[in-house]
C-alpha cells in the first residue's frame, strides 16, 4: 500500500512495492472533496484563484498547477449549476485537461498511487487509463481478460502493466498531462481536444466507431425536440454524448433555448425519475437499458450522419520516444482481440454483460459487432473522426485545428 509522508510542509514521494499487475479502482480514489471555492496551495503557497462565470466557481489555474506537479484538485464545480449551451461549450474546452464535473471521490485516480506509479515508470512497466464504470470492454478488454495484453506484452519485453479506471475522458486527460499514463483509452471529443490544445499525444486507433448516443426523456415529459424548448437538458460533459447533444441542439436550432447541465451517466437514471432533467443524452448501451425501463427516446445519433462517436487509443509521445516499436505491437495485440472477440461472440457479450451489469439483449442491440475495428484505422472511422474534428473545431471547442495525419502515429 501506499504512504504518504510529509515534513516541514513539503510532499515526498509516495512509495510502494512492485507487483505484476495492478488495477487502480475506487479504493484508490481521491479520500477527500474540497470546495470549489477553496484555493489550490502548493508548498504552502497559495495559487490564485479566478472566477470563470459569475457563481464565483471554477479555477484558470488548475492545469498550471497540474503541469507543475500539483495532484489534486477541486470536486464538485458543476453538480447543480445550471449552464447554457455556450457555457457548455466553454467549459467542454476548459475541462478537457481537467475535470470539473459532480465525480464520486470513487471514480478517479488516487493521486498518490499515480504518483507512485509514474516515480516507478521504467522501460519495463506500462501504464494504460480507461473510460468506464467497471473492467475495460472491447478489443483492450477482452485482450486483457484473454491473457492476450500479458503474454504479447511480456515478449515485448513489458515485465509490469497497470490499469487506472476514470469516470470520464477529461479525467484520463489530466493523468496524460500530468505524467500519470503512457496510453489512453477514450472517446474521440476529449482526446481531440486535448490534442487541440498543443498536448503531444498520439493516435495509435480507432477501436470502435458508429457509436451511438441516445437522448432519453423523462416519463411524461416531452416527447420531441421542439417540446424541449425551456428545459434542463443533462449529459456527462466531455464525453461523445455531450458533443451529438451540442450538435443535435445547434441542428434543430434550439441551443439558445434549452439549459445543458453536467450529470455523470451513474446518476442519469435517478435524475430523469426524480424530474431533476427533462432529457439526458446518454451512450450506447445506457440507452436501450432506459429505454427498456420505460423511459422514452426522443433521440438517437444514429438519426444524424456525423454525430455518432469513436473510440480512440492515445499514447504520450513522450513514452513513445522511449517505445518506438510499440505502437506496431499494441496495435497487433488490439487486432487479435478484436478478432477472437467476433469469433466468439457470445462468449465476449456473456463478459461484456457480466462487468457492466446491463441484461445480456441490451449489450447485443447498443454493440454490433461491425462496430469493433479490427484494422488501426478504418475508413469508415476516419471520415467519422475527421467529422468530429471539424465540429468541435467550428464550435470554438478545440482550441486549434490540426490534420489527423499529424496526429496519427506512423
Amino acid at each position: 500500500m501506499l504512504a504518504l509522508k510529509k515534513a516541514g510542509g513539503k510532499k515526498q514521494e509516495a512509495e510502494r512495492s512492485p507487483r505484476k499487475v495492478r488495477d487502480f479502482e475506487s479504493s484508490d480514489c481521491f479520500k477527500t472533496r474540497r470546495s470549489p471555492l477553496t484555493p489550490l496551495k502548493k508548498g504552502g503557497k497559495e495559487i490564485l484563484r479566478a472566477s470563470l462565470f459569475k457563481g464565483g466557481w471554477g479555477d484558470l489555474q488548475r492545469l498550471g498547477c497540474l503541469m507543475r506537479g500539483l495532484k489534486t484538485r477541486p470536486r464538485y464545480l458543476m453538480s447543480s449549476t445550471r449552464l447554457s449551451t455556450s457555457a457548455a461549450c466553454v467549459l467542454l474546452l476548459l475541462t478537457t485537461a481537467c475535470s470539473q464535473g459532480e465525480t464520486k471521490s470513487a471514480e478517479s485516480i488516487n493521486a498518490k498511487s499515480a504518483t507512485a506509479v509514474a516515480a516507478s515508470n521504467n522501460i519495463s512497466t506500462l501504464r494504460i487509463g480507461y473510460v468506464g464504470t467497471s473492467e475495460p470492454t472491447g478489443p483492450l478488454g477482452w485482450a486483457k481478460k484473454k491473457g492476450i495484453l500479458d503474454r504479447e506484452l511480456q515478449k515485448s519485453g513489458f515485465k509490469d502493466v497497470t490499469f487506472a479506471r476514470f469516470p470520464n475522458g477529461p479525467d484520463l486527460n489530466e493523468a496524460l498531462v500530468a505524467g500519470q499514463l503512457d496510453v489512453g483509452s477514450l472517446g474521440d471529443t476529449p482526446a481531440i481536444v486535448l490534442r487541440a490544445r498543443g498536448v503531444e499525444t498520439r493516435l495509435l486507433r480507432i477501436t470502435q466507431f458508429n457509436t451511438t448516443a441516445w437522448l432519453v426523456a423523462k416519463k411524461n415529459g416531452p416527447r420531441s425536440l421542439a417540446e424541449l424548448k425551456g428545459q434542463k437538458i443533462a449529459t456527462q460533459k466531455g464525453s461523445y454524448m455531450h458533443r451529438y447533444l451540442l450538435g443535435l441542439l445547434a441542428e434543430a436550432k434550439i441551443a439558445k433555448d434549452v439549459k445543458v447541465v453536467h450529470l455523470m451517466t451513474t446518476e442519469a437514471k435517478a435524475a430523469l425519475e426524480r424530474g431533476d432533467v427533462a432529457a439526458y443524452a446518454t451512450s450506447s448501451d445506457l440507452g436501450p437499458f432506459l429505454k427498456s425501463q420505460g423511459f422514452p427516446v426522443i433521440d438517437s445519433s444514429a438519426n444524424h450522419k456525423g454525430l455518432s462517436g469513436t473510440s480512440l487509443v492515445v499514447a504520450t509521445e513522450s513514452f513513445l520516444a522511449k517505445q518506438p516499436d510499440f505502437p506496431k505491437k499494441f496495435n497487433g495485440i488490439l487486432t487479435e482481440a478484436a478478432k477472437d472477440l467476433k469469433a466468439n461472440s457470445e462468449e465476449y457479450y456473456q463478459y461484456h454483460a457480466q462487468i457492466t451489469k446491463y441484461p445480456l439483449d441490451i449489450i447485443k442491440v447498443s454493440l454490433p459487432l461491425k462496430q469493433i475495428s479490427e484494422e488501426p484505422l478504418p475508413d469508415e472511422g476516419v471520415k467519422l473522426l475527421e467529422g468530429t474534428k471539424k465540429f468541435l473545431v467550428s464550435q470554438g471547442l478545440a482550441k486549434s485545428d490540426f490534420k489527423l495525419t499529424d496526429w496519427v502515429e506512423k
